[in-house]
């Protein structure tokens, strides 16, 4: 007899890890795209300007998949369900070299590193300590930038921006749209620090 008990305890058991494997939902996965259309270029005859963008850092709490949103009282949550589909930092140079690029209609913008297209005009160098949302809040973005003349290694600009979006709901995509407004407005920061550059 407590073999039998024992044989429906395990079915019984096996069944409730069964249903809960089950019921365990996919994680979303999201990635921050351009936001910028494309500008043609004035000239075919000028020569491109080439414009480096990189080295980019990133605070070591966001160098994960999950995406990091902040909470009340200094609290951290890390989304095991709602997760960056590709390494937050690769994505985040990419987003605004295309950004920058379309705003900089006779330069090239390569994001970092660049070694196999050669020397760079220019290299704008980032360093983010803030990328991170409060869901149903807004969307944060800071950021030291400089500007470097790569053939005398001289900074020519540089500058701290500080970005808040506001965000429509509580949920994940309004957050990963919000940051996506963020990088576009930076990018619009620094395509005017550019254009205010003297022409080499």
């Amino acid at each position: 007899m407590p073999n039998k008990y024992l044989r429906e305890l395990i079915i019984l058991c096996a069944s409730l890890l069964l249903t809960a494997c089950a019921e365990t939902p996919a994680p979303n996965f999201y990635l921050l795209e351009s936001q910028s259309p494309p500008i043609v270029a004035t000239t075919n005859a000028e020569k491109k300007q080439m414009i480096g963008l990189g080295p980019l850092t990133l605070p070591a709490l966001l160098d994960r998949q999950q995406i990091v949103t902040r909470s009340e009282n200094n609290g951290i949550q890390l989304a095991e369900f709602h997760q960056w589909a590709a390494p937050l930092k690769g994505n985040v140079i990419d987003v605004l070299s295309k950004n920058l690029e379309a705003r900089q209609a006779n330069s090239i913008v390569i994001g970092y590193p660049w070694s196999a297209y050669g020397d760079m005009d220019y290299r704008i160098i980032i360093d983010i300590s803030r990328f991170d949302s409060q869901l149903g809040k807004s969307a944060n973005l800071e950021a030291n930038w400089a500007i470097m003349e790569e053939k005398k290694h001289t900074i020519v600009s540089n500058g701290r921006t500080n970005l808040k979006q506001a965000l429509n709901d509580m949920s994940y995509q309004s957050a990963v749209l919000a940051q996506e407004k963020l990088l576009n407005m930076f990018s619009q920061q620094l395509s005017l620090a550019l254009h205010q550059l003297p022409k080499q």
